[in-house]
């Protein structure tokens, strides 16, 4: 399916919320720290119930580990800053969907090593900031899992 990562992430019920997205459209979860949460915490188990068991979530010390390890894939940041709508591009299976953090987003660093035409939106109203981390991953991802008709779903 689809690569969801998370770039140091900092509010434990929105991982868990992820966790149990994830478990529910087939994706697997990279955690790229560090992360501003212990993943025993309470709050991560309450949000994702008892779904941990069934998702494939991969930690990473940081962002160069995770990029050595996933050499060679398309990755399409979505970010506030995208140049592009999120319905307005060719998911591809395997793609990896990286995501900032909720206080601080991407960063300039990683923003520049990704195309602009790699670079994710959704669309808000004018006045809006942004969503909810957890909201953002599953109107992305389940655009993508549309666009492959839903594979493995019921």
């Amino acid at each position: 399916m689809f690569h969801i990562a998370l770039y140091e992430p900092r509010i434990a019920p929105n991982t868990g919320n992820i966790i149990r997205l994830i478990a529910n459209n087939g994706c697997q979860l990279h955690l790229i720290g560090p992360l501003g949460f212990d993943l025993e915490e309470k709050k991560l188990r309450r949000a994702g119930l008892d779904y941990t068991d069934l998702t494939n979530v991969t930690q990473y010390a940081c962002y160069v580990d995770f990029l050595h390890k996933m050499a060679g894939q398309r990755i399409l940041a979505c970010t506030t800053k995208g140049s592009r709508p999120h319905d307005q591009i060719e998911y591809k299976q395997w793609d990896i969907l990286l995501f900032g953090s909720e206080t601080a987003g991407l960063p300039s660093d990683v923003m520049a090593d990704i195309s602009p035409q790699h670079r994710l939106r959704i669309p808000m109203q004018k006045t809006s900031r942004s969503l909810n981390l957890s909201n953002a991953v599953a109107i992305v991802s389940y655009e993508a899992w549309r666009q492959l008709g839903f594979i493995g779903g019921v």
